[in-house]
């Protein structure tokens, strides 16, 4: 499955009356979910070792035993990927209550006897939190997989829904010959999706070639791209190879493509059309082979239309387009990203840093990062490299960040005259909002666990 819109799980429903099975199968068929039934444990347990299931929804008591726990322990040894979700009457609620620590994604109260003892729509909405965990750690596993972490993917740290929508892109146009425009903010780690291009490209054996076009003066760089000859001017004391030639079968990135001068817009264009460039110097022209990434922090439509930048040369690069997301818009993967990070830092200076607190995140996720992923690693970094070992905390954060170590998004709950169950429902629908509705990085920064913080969305009626 490509698309998280498309949730449809594979689904193993196990119970010993098979009408009742095959109700909960037809209920969530309905909705697009593939389900098979079984009605022994023995008979799940067996196909858990033969195949891979996104979700099971099993009854707890078979025969007045708890044989779904047998299910739920089989699931964990041979899928451990797989949530299991438990069907039990009222009485057995203590013992689903015990599998939740065990692993169990979430359990069902019956509501009445035969097919509809259980509540189709809350039978549908428990499933669908199930498989929207399931189905986007499959997806990322396909894509992790797809896109070799051999071949320069590692540096590429998030779950969030902008990230695979980027990662799928890069999948789709990674072997083909078309040039990629990436678009984005400076430190959202254009430079590094490029790589990744490249290393997942029939490319991969070439050279990659970066070059950062701001900031250089025409003639500077004409000779970077270019090369000279001998001569060409006073110091040429030799032939240079410039980094088209040195790039040849490979792929050559060019970022902050939208500062080059106009002059070099045309020479640029001229070795897209035709393959061939010509060193500083030089009357030759020489054949290469490249395919180009671009990057750019700016409106390159909008320089069009000023004139700033040529329309010929912007369709050229614009072979396919990708959006790389600000660390703003998924504030989901800082969690993902500070623990990478913690990681690289201790490896890198010897350190022992083990963690960080649930307050000192909750103001690493609701900071703006105007610097993007850059300035997280940076600001990671130093704190690691300055406390040395034990947890990162509040007073460990430069001090523009302490104030947000409150609520999400920086929001001040006034507590005076609102209760206690009041304010921390606040707490927790504003913290669902702002990683977009990531339960696991939710629980993680508001320091509880997860199947606490399931119980609180239930209790508070929280969407």
């Amino acid at each position: 499955m490509d698309d998280l819109g498309e949730l449809s799980a594979e689904v193993l429903v196990v119970d010993d009356y098979e009408p009742h099975a095959e109700a909960v199968a037809d209920v969530l068929g309905s909705v697009g979910h593939h389900c098979m039934v079984v009605t022994t444990a023995e008979e799940a347990i067996g196909q858990l070792k033969a195949r891979h299931f996104d979700v099971i929804v099993t009854d707890l008591m078979f025969d007045g035993r708890p044989k779904g726990l047998e299910v739920l322990a089989a699931a964990k040894k041979h899928s451990p990927g797989t949530e299991v979700i438990l069907i039990t009457a009222h009485s057995s609620v203590d013992t689903c209550r015990t599998a939740l620590k065990e692993g169990a994604f979430d359990y069902i109260e019956k509501a009445g006897t035969g097919a509809e003892e259980v509540n189709p729509d809350d039978l549908r909405a428990v499933v669908a939190r199930a498989a929207e965990r399931t189905v986007q750690r499959r997806v990322i596993r396909e894509l992790r997989a797809q896109l070799d972490e051999r071949y320069g993917f590692e540096g590429i740290v998030g779950n969030s829904r902008p990230m695979i929508e980027v990662l799928q892109t890069i999948r789709r146009v990674a072997p083909s010959k078309l040039p990629v425009l990436m678009i984005g903010e400076s430190g959202t780690g254009k430079d590094l999706l490029a790589l990744a291009i490249h290393n997942n490209s029939r490319r991969k054996n070439s050279r990659f070639v970066a070059l950062n076009c701001a900031g250089l003066s025409e003639t500077l760089l004409e000779d970077e791209l270019f090369g000279h000859v001998k001569g060409a001017y006073t110091g040429a004391t030799s032939d240079r190879k410039g980094r088209f030639e040195y790039a040849d079968g490979g792929t050559m990135f060019l970022d902050e493509v939208g500062d080059m001068p106009l002059p070099m817009q045309a020479k640029l264009l001229r070795v897209l059309e035709n393959g061939e460039l010509v060193r500083v110097g030089a009357n030759e022209p020489i054949h290469v082979d490249v395919r180009i990434i671009s990057a750019t922090n700016a409106d390159l439509a909008e320089r069009v239309k000023s004139g700033r930048f040529r329309q010929d040369l912007f369709f050229r690069l614009n072979g396919v387009t990708i959006q790389v997301p600000a660390l703003r818009q998924r504030r989901e993967d800082i969690p993902l990203l500070v623990e990478h990070f913690i990681k690289l830092a201790n490896e890198a200076h010897g350190t022992k840093v083990t963690g960080i607190s649930p307050e000192a995140l909750r103001a690493l996720v609701a900071f703006d990062w105007p610097g993007n992923v850059r300035q997280l690693r940076n600001m990671v970094e130093n704190m690691v490299v300055l406390v040395g070992e034990g947890k990162l905390t509040v007073q460990d954060l430069p001090a523009e960040m302490r104030g947000q170590a409150g609520p999400a998004e920086g929001a001040i709950i006034a507590t005076a005259g609102v209760s206690i169950a009041e304010a921390e429902k606040e707490l927790i629908r504003k913290t669902l909002e702002m990683v977009g509705g990531n339960r696991q990085q939710a629980a993680r920064i508001l320091g509880i666990g997860e199947r606490t913080l399931y119980r609180k969305i239930k209790e508070y009626g929280l969407r």
